[in-house]
């Protein structure tokens, strides 16, 4: 199967791990958009907001890209801690939409923890996602 991996940058470091366990399992694992360069969307920013508004725009339309060839998406929607507030199971907006765009293509949306309690958990909830509570088993 071929999977792309999605969630916020704060999670990079655990995609590796996840990365390698898939593909013993004979899957093909595609990476985010700035997985290779993490500190890519602040250096949009330091050019200004409208070079930052191209960026957003090219990486949404290339994680559409992405996604159209894919069998499925993966979330890593692990738990947050910023400004010493957690978040459990975060999933930040450009995940979501990533999410939504693997819906409208008709592709299979694993989470790897629980829908995150929240404002769009209906949303969520409404994409069909198959949460495998960290069992990579179940991705299939």
């Amino acid at each position: 199967m071929k999977i792309l991996v999605i969630c916020s940058k704060k999670f990079y470091s655990k995609i590796e791990e996840v990365k390698q366990e898939l593909e013993k399992r004979g899957n093909e694992i595609f990476l985010p958009n700035c997985y290779d360069d993490p500190m890519a969307e602040q250096k949009a920013w330091d050019l200004g907001i409208e070079e930052h508004q191209k960026f957003k725009a090219k990486m949404y339309k290339q994680s559409e890209d992405t996604i159209s060839n894919m069998d499925a998406v993966l979330v890593l929607n692990l738990d947050k801690e910023k400004d010493g507030q957690v978040f459990k199971n975060y999933i930040g907006g450009a995940t979501f939409l990533e999410m939504y765009d693997a819906f409208r293509l008709d592709k299979k949306i694993f989470l790897y923890n629980d829908i995150p309690v929240g404002m769009l958990y209906d949303e969520i909830e409404g994409f069909g996602p198959i949460v495998i509570n960290g069992d990579l088993n179940l991705i299939k």
